[in-house]
Parts: C-alpha cells; structure tokens; sequence
C-alpha cells in the first residue's frame, strides 16, 4: 500500500495538481488583496463608503453582512476572468501547435504528389 501511495504521488499529474493548488491560494491571496484595499476604496468613493466590508443590514438580532458578500463576488469574478484568460491563451497555443504537426508532410503525401506528377506526365505524352 505504500509503494502504491508512492507511485500515485510521483506522478506528474498529481504535482502538478499540488503546484496549482499553492499558486491558486497565493493568487487568491493577491486578489482579496487587490479588492480590500484597491478596488472597495474606488467602489467606495461612489457609494459613499471606504470600505464595503461593513456594509451590514440589521434586522431584529440578525446581522446580514451584503459588503462582504459583494467584496467575495468581486474577488470571484476576478479570479474566473483571469483563469479564463489563462485558458484562453493555453488553448491558442495548443491549437497553434496542432497546426504546425498538421502541416508536416508525410511520406504518404510525397508519394502522392508523385503519382499526380507522373499521371500529368502519363497524359501529356
């Protein structure tokens, strides 16, 4: 059972699952980042407030926090436009590649030119 934990996390893809998980949370952190103390404060000069994360609704002994709901939506849209990007520009390097393997030619393909070549030259005789 050992040797098999082993060889599930040798594994490249289980890595490189790991490694995106660590850069996904430190990217997380970046944004939450860039919401709290960039975008709220412009947000907050529209609306009248500094900071939307106190934005409450008190009704009877319950407490709606709405501010941080919108601070965790904008940080959402943000991260899912930026992995967006990124799969954008992943899938246009793969289709670019996919081109380029396409347009090598095989044998097959000389072989075949030949045979027209020597067709075209069958007729003009």
């Amino acid at each position: 059972m050992i040797k098999e934990f082993k060889e599930f996390i040798a594994r490249g893809n289980v890595i490189d699952l790991a490694v995106g998980v660590i850069i996904g949370a430190a990217f997380t952190s970046i944004v939450k980042s860039l919401v709290t103390n960039l975008i709220n404060p412009l947000i907050g000069l529209f609306i009248g407030k500094i900071d939307l994360s106190n934005l409450v609704l008190k009704v009877g002994d319950a407490t709606f926090k709405y501010g941080a709901f919108i601070n965790s939506i904008i940080n959402f849209l943000i991260i899912a436009f930026v992995v967006f990007l990124i799969v954008k520009a992943i899938n246009k390097i793969t289709r670019r590649e996919k081109k380029e393997e396409a347009t090598i030619p095989t044998a097959e393909d000389y072989l075949k030119d030949i045979r027209d070549l020597l067709e075209e030259r069958q007729k003009q005789i």
